[in-house]
């Protein structure tokens, strides 16, 4: 074996090597395997877009070897995702988070310029190494550590979200212009703008119910679409009154989408078979699973609701949730004739008046299961969902991180604010 070889090698192999030792020296902890894995999922699609940020700053440089991405090669890009996506997950699993990112950037610092043979330092390297701290690092450390202690549920929902976007539509393609190179992001770049605009734009509405659901999992089933840290209980509101996997269904209608907007057929190919693993393999594990934990509620729901086959009705069981609408306000009561008028499956209408004066101010929607009330307009895109699918997609959006706090700063700007509902009933 040459020395190039054997450093490449080592570039791997030793972390790995660290990986396992710290596994073996630690033994096995509950959840651990998902925070791991999700880590590590982070970690890849991250370094790749530091590597492309280092090819214009130029903070270092690689001996390239048999294979690389973007002037890295690919043993080192492997290795440095194992030594930042899994050996502090694995070797530190309770010292504190400041902590572990402190030791792991010690060590970076330390031996960074002693690997000479293997990475080229640059002057303005550490500019470089706070880059990948901030991006790669410190989100890989927090979506484990929060994995691990089950805690930040909605923030860990997010990075999920992010992560699936860098994976599916920045990793793959890079994968793929690396292995067959052609144009590569050409034809999307190159595109007239107002083409290259509509295109985005209807990918961002594809997505819309694959978001919505990872939303609906951390709010109503207290858990992630991970299946080693799957909700806690069954999800059958927002998009999933319509469609059993609306997750699977936007994640491969969004990947062939942007391999048209490429024009890779070999990205063509990898969202169809992304869909017929989905349809498959995906389908028979996940329906197993949930077979075994919900019984006879998942196999009433799978009876009247299909896996990409969206209804136009909502389905509905258990409970009915309630919207609370004051009928003491004349636009409120408008909405409440709107609503009526659609004919809401599984919802019913009230009067804001009759909760406890002060306890509402704006329009409140309880789902009714024991999860948490929204008011506002959360509230009014909860309502939508019982209404139609085409409703329900808009209240999906509507209820966007982003989307719903810019719509209620403008609904609060034109005097549709919180008001005081005087109760009708004695306190």
């Amino acid at each position: 074996m040459s020395d190039v070889e054997l450093v490449n090698a080592a570039q791997v192999y030793l972390p790995l090597s660290a990986a396992v030792i710290a596994r073996v020296a630690h033994g096995p902890k509950p959840r651990q395997f998902a925070a791991c894995l999700l880590s590590l999922l982070w970690t890849v699609p991250a370094l790749l877009a530091v590597q492309i940020m280092n090819t214009f700053a130029g903070w270092w440089s690689y001996p390239i070897g048999a294979f690389g991405i973007h002037a890295m090669p690919i043993e080192c890009l492997v290795g440095w995702a194992v030594l930042w996506g899994l050996v502090p997950q694995l070797a530190f699993p309770r010292l504190g988070m400041g902590w572990v990112a402190a030791v792991t950037i010690c060590a970076d610092l330390f031996f960074m310029p002693l690997c000479g043979s293997v990475v080229r330092l640059g002057p303005h390297w550490l500019v470089g190494e706070a880059v990948a701290v901030l991006v790669v690092l410190a989100p890989a450390l927090s979506i484990a550590r929060w994995t691990f202690d089950n805690t930040h549920l909605r923030a860990r929902s997010v990075i999920q979200v992010a992560t699936s976007g860098m994976i599916f539509l920045f990793l793959f393609p890079e994968i793929v212009f690396a292995l067959r190179p052609g144009s590569g992001w050409a034809p999307l770049l190159e595109e007239a703008s107002w083409r290259r605009q509509i295109g985005i734009q209807l990918l961002l509405l594809l997505a819309v119910p694959g978001v919505s659901a990872v939303m609906e999992f951390a709010e109503r089933g207290q858990g992630t679409p991970i299946p080693y840290d799957p909700p806690q209980r069954l999800v059958t509101s927002g998009m999933y009154r319509y469609c059993a996997n609306p997750m699977q269904m936007s994640c491969a209608l969004v990947m062939l989408l942007w391999s048209l907007m490429l024009r890779n057929g070999w990205l063509v190919a990898a969202a169809l078979m992304s869909g017929i693993y989905s349809a498959g393999v995906a389908r028979w594990d996940e329906s197993q699973d949930l077979a075994e934990r919900f019984g006879d509620e998942w196999r009433d729901y799978r009876r009247v609701v299909r896996d990409w086959r969206v209804r136009w009705r909502p389905y509905h069981a258990g409970p009915e949730a309630r919207i609370y609408i004051a009928a003491s306000c004349g636009p409120c009561s408008e909405v409440r004739r709107w609503i009526e008028a659609r004919r809401p499956v599984g919802l019913l209408i009230k009067d804001a008046e009759t909760l406890p004066s002060g306890s509402i101010r704006r329009m409140r929607y309880d789902p009714g299961d024991g999860s948490d009330a929204v008011d506002g307009v959360r509230a009014m895109g909860r309502a939508l969902e019982h209404l139609n699918f085409g409703w329900a997609f808009a209240g999906a959006i509507l209820r966007m991180p982003g989307i719903w706090q810019s719509v209620q700063l403008l609904m609060d700007a034109s005097g549709l604010g919180p008001r005081e509902v005087i109760s009708t009933i004695c306190e």
